[in-house]
């Protein structure tokens, strides 16, 4: 009767240190800490290796921190053991399609087989699968058509997002034309989907066009606009960026940079090095030698090998001194 007591302690020991381990890794996860996630679901698929969930995560992470080959070991079994499942076809010919873009051109062509017939497999699978379709509207456009690629089924991918979501729809719209170089016709798709969604990625598709095209002022117009709505810090930097670029609007742009600044978080996305370098542009366009050589040392401080920052540093050394 022991024996059985020991072996019911033993195996539920296991279960529970499963449990927490896996609650443990998934709290990481979803803080974005993969790292430490990591070693959790490690230590759960080593006692259960058919726990699909903790191999999935392995497999996202592996994905994150841009281990193509490493997230493909982790996917594979998932996909061949679940037929079935949309997202796991679509993650492996996610992850595909990422290495290809890593490869040499020879490497990538061997793997756009593959990459189709698994997100086609996960668009069939689940007809409101918005990533999948996304991913074939991104695939389609993106590759010449002597190897498949076709604005066609781009373009039907695209519209079979407008009737899943319309603001993805005119999105994956707007990125054919704009990929096509067809700049009006991608303004008018990427401001249907601001008019119809207005999150702030729709407000940043537009502004992004508008500086492709050497639209500035329209571009810090639009981020303006967006800046004021949703009040996120990154969006004063991407004033403070066009403004410096194109050297327009400088002092709002410097304003915007200083209100980035003394806001600045990890969080916000883009480093503080870059704010500084962006004002110490500024500065130099505004002939102020002294307060643009402060600002690049602050970048370099931050980032020494920033080379954009080692450029401007050369430039503001060209400058005369002041009187």
């Amino acid at each position: 009767m022991k024996l059985f007591f020991y072996i019911y302690l033993v195996f539920t020991g296991v279960i529970f240190s499963q449990s927490t381990d896996f609650e443990k890794g998934e709290l990481h996860y979803k803080n974005a800490e993969w790292q430490l996630a990591k070693p959790y679901f490690l230590k759960v698929l080593a006692l259960n290796e058919t726990n699909i969930k903790a191999q999935e995560y392995l497999g996202d992470i592996a994905a994150y921190v841009k281990n193509w080959n490493k997230a493909l070991e982790y996917y594979k079994p998932l996909v061949e053991a679940n037929k079935s499942n949309a997202n796991y076809h679509f993650k492996y010919g996610g992850v595909l399609a990422y290495k290809a873009q890593s490869s040499n051109k020879l490497k990538a062509l061997t793997l756009v087989g593959d990459i189709k017939k698994h997100l086609h497999k996960a668009a069939d699978l689940d007809k409101g699968h918005i990533e999948a379709r996304w991913a074939l509207v991104e695939i389609y456009i993106s590759l010449p058509g002597i190897v498949g690629g076709s604005e066609t089924k781009a373009k039907f991918y695209a519209n079979e997002l407008l009737n899943l979501s319309p603001v993805d729809g005119h999105l994956a719209l707007g990125y054919v034309a704009e990929y096509n170089n067809k700049p009006k016709a991608a303004e008018f798709y990427y401001k249907k989907a601001i008019e119809i969604g207005g999150s702030e990625h729709t407000y940043k598709k537009l502004s992004r066009l508008y500086e492709k095209n050497s639209q500035p002022e329209k571009a810090i117009s639009n981020y303006e606009v967006a800046s004021a709505k949703f009040q996120r810090n990154h969006l004063n930097y991407l004033i403070g960026k066009v403004s410096a670029q194109y050297n327009i609007s400088i002092d709002k742009g410097l304003v915007y940079l200083q209100t980035y600044v003394q806001n600045y978080s990890e969080k916000d996305g883009v480093p503080i090095s870059w704010a500084y370098y962006r004002m110490a542009q500024i500065y130099r366009y505004k002939s102020d030698k002294r307060k643009a050589y402060n600002y690049i040392q602050k970048a370099l401080r931050e980032k020494p090998d920033l080379k954009e920052a080692q450029e401007e540093k050369r430039l503001i050394l060209k400058m005369k001194s002041e009187a």
